[in-house]
């Protein structure tokens, strides 16, 4: 694999994310995902279901570009409500191991005032790095 993840020594092991990645390869960026459909509608105001579609799209424009959910090197989570996020946690971990997988990047996570679309509460930003020679 051409990525690796960079764990300083000594510092404790961070829990769903990682502190920095190295990688090599073809960069492809993934502009902002929320919670809606492929026809832009939002099934649900529930937000980990945003999540997960927010998720789902982020995985349909890296296999448009030939990438996988593995080869994601960042991610910069963008939400409406911090106590949905924190009371979330367990199924937004589930979720995001059954459409990502074992695979944690790079994260930040920002509450916002609100965001361009008025029924989305989570938007994803995500990059990543198709592996290529070392």
């Amino acid at each position: 694999m051409s990525h690796e993840i960079l764990q300083p020594e000594g510092w404790a092991k961070p829990i769903g994310y990682a502190n920095g990645i190295k990688a090599r390869g073809t960069f492809l960026q993934v502009g902002g995902q929320i919670g809606w459909d492929e026809t832009c509608s939002f099934p649900s105001d529930d937000f980990v279901d945003q999540v997960e579609l927010a998720l789902k799209n982020i995985v349909r424009v890296l296999q448009e570009g030939g990438a996988k959910p593995e080869h994601i090197v960042q991610m910069t989570w963008y939400f409406t409500d911090r106590e949905a996020y924190r009371s979330g946690m367990k199924r937004i971990g589930a979720a995001y191991r059954a459409i990502i997988g074992r695979h944690f990047p790079p994260m930040a996570a920002v509450q916002v005032v609100a965001l361009m679309e008025d029924r989305a509460k989570i938007e994803i930003v995500a990059s990543a790095v198709i592996p290529g020679p070392s």
